[in-house]
Order: C-alpha cells, then sequence, then structure tokens
C-alpha cells in the first residue's frame, strides 16, 4: 500500500513498493495524459512535477514517495488550460502527433519558474525532453510566447491593483 499526494489528493494504492510511479499515476489512478515513451527515464514524456521539478516518473518505484511530497500531472497544471504555457502550446499550434506534448509542457511549466524570462541556452540545457516529430523549433517558440505573456499578466496585474 502506497500513499501518494497527486495533484493536491491523497490517494491509497495497492502496488508493489517497486511499481514506477509512471504506472501507478495511469492505472491505479486513472490519469492518463502522463505517457510512457521510453522506460528508462531518457525521453521525458513522463514527466511530472514533485515538489516542483521536472520529474520523469517511468524510472522511480512508489517506494521512493511519501504522502508529503506534491506530485503534480499534466491534469493538475491546471484544470481549465490556462496556465501559460498550455494557452501558448495552443496558440502556436505547437504538437505534431502530441505524443510528449504532456511532458514537454511540464517540462517547459517548471523552466519557466526557474527562468521566468529564458534564454535560448536556458531553454537548450532545461529542456531535454524528446520529440520523435522533431517539433523543437515550435517548443521553443511556445516557451518564448508564454513568458511573454506570463510577463504581461504580471504586468496588468500591478496596474490593476495600483
Amino acid at each position: 500500500m502506497a500513499r501518494l499526494n497527486i495533484n493536491g489528493k491523497i490517494h491509497n494504492i495497492d502496488v508493489e513498493p517497486d511499481t514506477p510511479l509512471l504506472w501507478a499515476i495511469r492505472e491505479q489512478i486513472g490519469l492518463t495524459g502522463t505517457k510512457y515513451g521510453c522506460g528508462v527515464a531518457a525521453c521525458g514524456a513522463c514527466t511530472v512535477h514533485v515538489d516542483g521539478v521536472p520529474t520523469r516518473s517511468c524510472s522511480l518505484p512508489v517506494s521512493s514517495f511519501t504522502e508529503k511530497q506534491k506530485i503534480v500531472t499534466i491534469e493538475g497544471l491546471s484544470k481549465t488550460v490556462t496556465h501559460p504555457i498550455q494557452k501558448a502550446w495552443l496558440e502556436l499550434d505547437v504538437p505534431q502527433c502530441g505524443y510528449c506534448q504532456s511532458g514537454q509542457i511540464m517540462a517547459a511549466a517548471a523552466l519557466l519558474v526557474k527562468h521566468p524570462e529564458p534564454t535560448d541556452a536556458q531553454i537548450n540545457e532545461e529542456m531535454t525532453n524528446i520529440c520523435r516529430c522533431g517539433t523543437y523549433n515550435r517548443i521553443r517558440a511556445g516557451v518564448k510566447l508564454a513568458a511573454k505573456n506570463a510577463k504581461g499578466a504580471k504586468s496588468n496585474n500591478k496596474a490593476q491593483r495600483a
């Protein structure tokens, strides 16, 4: 039995301790936005946030997590698709096949927290997820648009409070 805090809700799940977090999320909890790509933490399709850190969930056993750790999946990033990354992805039609995009979005959301106005070098360094369709230029454009929109939203909020 494991107790996991996923998207703000505690889940009691009956799995073997060595079950990868990815499979607990998908099969026991039913959140299928997080994808299986490689099983060895190389591609990033399985990226979730653990206490705000982008984490590849396919190779980490459930036993390495406690209910005190906050796990966020793509479903928990924004219930109404209003996160700046999600909005930019939609505006620029970033995905081609879309399979890797939940992991790309999770990695990009963490990137913007760490670097609110990321440079190309920072995007290259932080966005290590693989896109088999090769939409890297659109992903980079999406990250930059999201950063710009997030900055604009903060400016508008400050102006409204003044």
